[in-house]
Order: structure tokens, then C-alpha cells, then sequence
């Protein structure tokens, strides 16, 4: 049975995807420039961000720094007045902390994950977060599930991740952990076919792990 799930955040226990994105377009637009969701989308999976269409389009680093600026008060501000719940998550790291321990590792930075948390319950059920600033390098380098696995002294094979970006599942593979990805609306058109799981919502990991003994 698998003793320990390292969790994804953005997407998979928060549903923030949509507002990432929103908020670099926006500070983009200001900036004269139109982000096109699509290549977003392909370069989120390469690790690149949303920068790299504008810094090919000929926007220099002095605008992208205040573009930059902007996206991250703007994220902020989606993060404390839009509804970023995602239905059933506590209940079910509820009913998972009877089987498993836990861990968050994520590329938020730590100012958005702790405005994030400000108010939820998700904390509680965590042996441990690491947040960008935690690690060298981000997904899909495996260095942050690499990380995971070192802080929690396990190995990958008594380890299950859960993502929901390919981004996210390259990092995993890399680090040779099994992958669940969970189904998530803004990044369904990503490759996903690495994952050893594909499941609709987190519900369902309870019987993953069991189907692991």
C-alpha cells in the first residue's frame, strides 16, 4: 500500500489555474499584449510561464518585470474575492489521513499559498508544504518530488503524487514516482499520458491506495 501522497496544490486542492492565468493576461493586455491561452497552456507545460510569448513577441524585460509586478497584485487579489473552492477536499484528506501521510509540494510562491490558506482547513492534514522558494528548481525538474521524498524519508514506490498539469506529472515521472492526475477543467487538453491514473476528482485516490496493498 502506498504510506505517503505528495499533492499537487494549484488545480488539485485549490482551484486556481483559471486565476493564474487571468492575471498574467491581464497584466499582459495592459502591457499591449494579447496572451493566447492555448500556447500558455504549452508553455506551462515546459516550464517557461506565461512570459516567454511576449518575450518572443519583442516585450523587454523591463516591461515584462512590471508586468510581472502586476500579475502577481492581481493574482492576490483573485485569490482573496473569487470562489476557489474545490467541493469535498477536506472531507476527503479527512477520511485519507486514516490510510496515508501527507505533504504538499507546489510551484506557488509562499506569499499566494499562505494567502490561499488564510482561511481554509487544508494545513491541518499536512505533514509538511513546500512552496517555490523551498527548492531549486520547478516543475518538471523532479527536484521538488526528489524534495517530498527526502523530508518524508520514503521511497518512491510507497509514494503516490497527485496533479493535474503536465508540467506537474513530467516532475513526477522524472522523479519515478506514480502519477494520479486529477481531472481539471482549465488543463484537460495536456498530455497526460504518463500518468498511472487518471481520476475525475480526489474522492477517488482512497481507492487507489487500497487497490495498492
Amino acid at each position: 500500500m502506498k504510506r505517503y501522497i505528495l499533492f499537487d496544490h494549484d488545480g488539485v486542492l485549490v482551484d486556481t489555474e483559471f486565476w493564474y492565468f487571468t492575471s498574467a493576461e491581464r497584466a499582459l493586455a495592459e502591457a499591449g499584449f494579447a496572451l493566447d491561452k492555448d500556447q500558455y497552456l504549452r508553455d506551462m507545460a515546459r516550464g517557461s510561464g506565461p512570459w516567454a510569448q511576449a518575450r518572443t513577441a519583442g516585450l523587454d524585460d523591463r516591461t515584462l518585470s512590471r508586468a510581472r509586478d502586476a500579475r502577481d497584485g492581481y493574482y492576490q487579489e483573485y485569490l482573496r474575492t473569487k470562489d476557489i473552492e474545490i467541493e469535498g477536499v477536506v472531507d476527503v484528506l479527512a477520511e485519507l489521513s486514516a490510510y496515508v501521510r501527507m505533504a504538499i509540494v507546489t510551484t506557488a510562491k509562499r506569499a499566494d499559498f499562505d494567502v490561499i490558506h488564510e482561511h481554509r482547513q487544508i494545513r491541518q492534514f499536512m505533514d509538511f508544504v513546500l512552496v517555490r522558494e523551498d527548492y531549486e528548481l520547478a516543475k518538471p525538474h523532479p527536484e521538488p518530488y526528489l524534495a517530498g521524498l527526502k523530508r518524508f524519508g520514503a521511497t518512491r514506490e510507497e509514494t503516490l503524487v497527485v496533479e493535474d498539469s503536465a508540467r506537474g506529472l513530467a516532475s513526477a515521472v522524472a522523479a519515478g514516482i506514480d502519477c494520479a492526475v486529477v481531472h481539471n477543467e482549465f488543463t484537460q487538453e495536456n498530455d497526460f499520458s504518463q500518468a498511472c491514473h487518471r481520476i475525475d476528482n480526489l474522492s477517488e485516490l482512497k481507492d487507489i491506495l487500497l487497490k495498492t496493498v
